[in-house]
């Protein structure tokens, strides 16, 4: 279902109606992304283990993401290329903030323009949700994550040590959404 009419006649948008919106005013082309079904859970959690977690403990199993899926606080999308899964990622959207959980892209699909494009359109579902302030945390010693996240406008606020099973540092970075999508056109704006 795209969208829902109430009695009076009145529109409400729906997470697969801004999806759907958003892909039709992107340059995304040589990619889907879609919202994650139950199904996707298994690859997602491989991709995850062998990307994301080397070196650590499996935190991301198919349950977790599974549970994060089916969870209404939410947003866990998905980018294929035919019927192929190369990336996803989890957004929870509490009342004031939103929390990137996991951001995922193949190797050989990096740089691509699908990492910035997922992030993208959560972000833009985060302002139509009247949600300003995302925020996430990041190896601290994976420099090639942290600058992604810095040209995407992301500024680094702390450090968590051992944040990563006891052992690893994290870096928290935080995204002030009220003036980059000031200047952007939002989703069903032409």
């Amino acid at each position: 279902m795209i969208c829902t009419v109430d009695e009076s006649g009145v529109r409400h948008l729906t997470i697969e109606s801004l999806l759907v919106e958003w892909m039709r005013n992107s340059s995304v082309s040589q990619f889907t992304i879609k919202l994650a079904r139950a199904s996707d859970n298994v690859w997602m959690a491989n991709m995850s283990r062998r990307l994301v977690e080397t070196g650590l403990p499996w935190a991301w199993t198919p349950g977790r993401i599974a549970r994060h899926i089916a969870h209404r606080d939410c947003v866990v999308l998905t980018a294929y290329v035919q019927r192929r899964g190369i990336g996803f990622a989890i957004m929870h959207f509490g009342e004031d903030a939103a929390h990137l959980n996991l951001l995922c892209v193949d190797h050989d699909r990096q740089r691509k323009g699908i990492g910035r494009a997922l992030i993208e359109w959560l972000e833009q579902s985060a302002v139509v949700a009247g949600t300003f302030d995302v925020g996430l945390e990041v190896r601290a010693n994976n420099t090639t994550a942290r600058q992604f996240y810095r040209t995407l406008g992301y500024r680094e606020v702390g450090q968590v040590a051992g944040y990563y099973n006891g052992t690893e540092d994290a870096i928290r970075m935080s995204h002030d959404l009220r003036r980059v999508h000031l200047e952007r056109p939002r989703l069903g704006e032409a």
